[in-house]
């Protein structure tokens, strides 16, 4: 019987992990254009040469 249930929270569990994972790869991905946008405004407040700054 604890296979079964086993099996069972496995089961239930995996949908809640797959829609944290996709929650998170969002996230990521906004942040990350944030992080752009600001970086961009901060170069043009400063007058910085944006290209010519490799940012990692």
């Amino acid at each position: 019987m604890t296979d079964n249930n086993t099996h069972h929270d496995t089961l239930r569990r995996k949908p809640l992990l797959q829609a944290a994972h996709e929650e998170m790869v969002k996230f990521e991905r906004k942040e990350n254009e944030f992080r752009k946008k600001d970086r961009e405004e901060r170069a043009a407040e400063l007058h910085l040469p944006l290209n010519e700054i490799k940012v990692h």
